[in-house]
Parts: structure tokens; sequence; C-alpha cells
């Protein structure tokens, strides 16, 4: 049965590695989300660092999700003191729990106060594509299919919650999604790997 890809991409105002509060702020309520997701139904799993340092995004080991990529418009540090971004790669069965996860509990709570650690957003935030089941998508996968819809909109391969399709191209509205559907940037920063949520490390 196919399963559903969700890539996030935001950028900070300050660099992961940043003392100030805020920053810190931004890690727990990102681990408090993270545990509260991990429960929700219709979540898989998602990318984590194979015993990463916390905010240690390039060059780490991202087992069976590849090799870590980013969009071409972000232009600030590659270095475990300069990178100022957040992001995600995850599996889901369908849409609907997806938007129910990101839409409802401490998540929605986070979103409310995304621009107190995000630019404002001028490329999308989020992009979906459905795998078939045993395959595990990639950054660079991630990466491609956002790039894909800020150039041509959402379609079968690259979609939003706004425009969603079923795994046959068809189009699949999710009910009662309006234009906050668009604004699904990524709160939590990746961390070291879980493996009780991970599926990385049965997919190597």
């Amino acid at each position: 049965m196919p399963q559903l890809a969700l890539y996030t991409f935001g950028v900070l105002t300050s660099p992961l590695a940043d003392p100030a509060p805020l920053t810190r702020e931004f890690y727990d309520i990102g681990e408090a989300v993270y545990r509260e997701i991990g429960r929700h139904p219709g979540y898989l799993g998602r990318a984590e660092a194979a015993g990463g340092d916390q905010g240690v995004l390039f060059g780490a080991d991202w087992g069976a999700w590849g090799e870590f990529a980013v969009p071409a418009w972000y232009d600030k540090g590659r270095t475990a003191d300069t990178t100022a971004l957040a992001t995600t790669l995850s599996l889901w069965t369908d849409p609907r729990s997806a938007f129910d996860a990101v839409y409802g509990g401490l998540h929605r709570a986070a979103l409310g106060r995304r621009h107190d650690w995000f630019e404002k957003a001028e490329h999308p935030t989020h992009v979906f594509w459905w795998v078939s089941d045993g395959v595990t998508p990639t950054w660079q996968d991630g990466v491609s299919r956002l790039e894909h819809l800020h150039g041509h909109g959402s379609a079968p391969g690259a979609f939003t919650f706004r425009h969603a399709f079923a795994p046959d191209g068809t189009p699949a509205g999710i009910k009662g999604v309006g234009p906050e559907g668009e604004q699904a940037a990524q709160i939590s920063p990746p961390t070291a790997s879980d493996s009780r949520r991970s599926r990385s490390s049965s997919r190597r």
C-alpha cells in the first residue's frame, strides 16, 4: 500500500548553535512536538541522524534516508556553528493524518509562534508525494519535490495540504483544509536518532 512522504523546510533567523534563550526554547518545544507527533495515528517514521549531535545536519549519517540536502534558495551556513534551518522528512499513511498532527496539539501552538524563529517564507515550506510501501524517501527526493512545487505548483508528484492528490494521481482534497494548509513550516529541528521512532535502521 502506498505511503505518504512529507518534506518540510524553513530558514531560521538565527543559527541552531545560537546560545540565546529563544533558540533553546525552539529546541525544547521541538522535542516535545516530536514526542507527541510520534504517537499520532497515521505517523510511520521520520529521518533521524544516527548518533548525530543535536543540530548537526550536513555530513551526518542519515542511513537509508540518504545524504542531507537543502533547496537551492538556502544561502546560510552549513557548519555546526552556522546552520540556520529546520527541516523534516517523514512518512505517513495519508494526508488527513498528517494535517491533523501538524494543525493540532503542541505543533499547532508552536506554529502560532513561527515568526519568533523563522524568516518569512518566500518559497513553499512543505511538499508531499506518494511512495511505494518499503521505499524510503531521501533528503534529495524532498528537495527536488519542493523545488518542483515552487516552480510548477501542485501536481501528483509534488503537492500540498491544500491541493492534495491520491496515489492514483486524482485530486483528493482534505476536508476542512483552508489557506492555513499552505503554512506548514516544521517547527522542530532534527535531533539524534531514536530507534523506536526511526525507520532508518531497519531499512539500511
